[in-house]
């Protein structure tokens, strides 16, 4: 009679267990079956094009080599890469600079103005990306409406060029994605305690060592994910450098791109997309790292 009782209470934990599994799996299922089919899948032919030679007219001929990835030590490739890293550094120190005193004062702001400020730097991501890229392009054209306002008011003689150089595609970059950097700057802040702003100043330091003592230390994994949120896309971007490079500042995306739809050598393109990859994940994992030990 035990036994029975302990076989039938194990048969309905087994079926709890195993309907409690069916609802998970049932639960997780179109989120999973959404990384498959749309990352792991592609990861996975990306992976594999690597290894292949490219076909006489395009495609993958399926032919083992190691040819794609010995082409990565190209100089041209190389100075395109490290040309890449400059530009998207150079636009992530610059929202940075400008994305810090944003979100301070925006944590400093009373409540409701806070709400205000948050919308308006969200606001140009309601506008489609290609438009705003476009609306630069008028703005700094020759005959654009800053060449106008300086010839108007007599401070130059002729039109500026102020496309199609890389000062240009720093500046796009930094627009595009400042807003990136300031709102996590501004979680940051806000979460600050501000007693150990006082405690600071009681204790007699001045506003400057206040900042890089306390502020800055505690509001490190702020600068740490803002500027990773700016970096990366910045270092795989080929539409600012397309249209406000003018074709000049090649970056990695753009040689990417021209990979794949230009020349067709997929799988050199997929080796390059893989090294891009690579790099990010590289600096995800020091963005974690560095966030654990701030």
């Amino acid at each position: 009679m035990k036994s029975s009782t302990t076989a039938t209470g194990a048969s309905a934990t087994s079926r709890a267990r195993r309907s409690h599994a069916l609802g998970r799996l049932l639960f997780l299922g179109p989120g999973l079956l959404y990384l498959v089919a749309f990352v792991v899948v592609p990861l996975g032919l990306i992976v594999s094009y690597t290894v292949f030679r490219r076909g006489r007219f395009g495609g993958i001929v399926y032919e083992f080599t190691w040819e794609n990835f010995a082409r990565l030590d190209d100089s041209l490739y190389r100075d395109v890469v490290l040309g890449s890293l400059k530009l998207a550094a150079i636009a992530t120190l610059i929202a940075l600079l400008v994305g810090y005193p944003t979100a301070y004062l925006i944590a400093q702001l009373p409540k409701k103005w806070k709400t205000i400020a948050l919308v308006v730097i969200v606001m140009p991501f309601w506008t489609n990306f290609l438009v705003r890229i476009y609306a630069w392009v008028v703005l700094l054209s020759g005959p654009g409406l800053v060449n106008s306002a300086l010839l108007d008011l007599g401070l130059i003689d002729k039109p500026l060029e102020l496309l199609y150089n890389q000062g240009t595609v720093v500046t796009g970059l930094v627009y595009s994605y400042l807003p990136l950097m300031i709102l996590p700057l501004y979680a940051a802040i806000e979460k600050l305690d501000p007693q150990l702003r006082e405690a600071s100043a009681n204790l007699g330091a001045g506003p400057v060592r206040t900042f890089f003592s306390v502020t800055l230390p505690l509001t490190l994994p702020g600068v740490l994910t803002g500027s990773l949120f700016v970096f990366v896309p910045s270092f795989g971007n080929f539409i600012i450098p397309e249209l406000l490079g003018g074709g000049r500042s090649t970056m990695v995306g753009n040689v990417i791109r021209d990979q794949f739809l230009k020349a067709r050598d997929w799988p050199f393109g997929a080796t390059l997309t893989l090294a891009l990859l690579v790099v990010l994940i590289v600096l995800l994992l020091a963005q974690a790292w560095s966030s654990r030990r701030a």
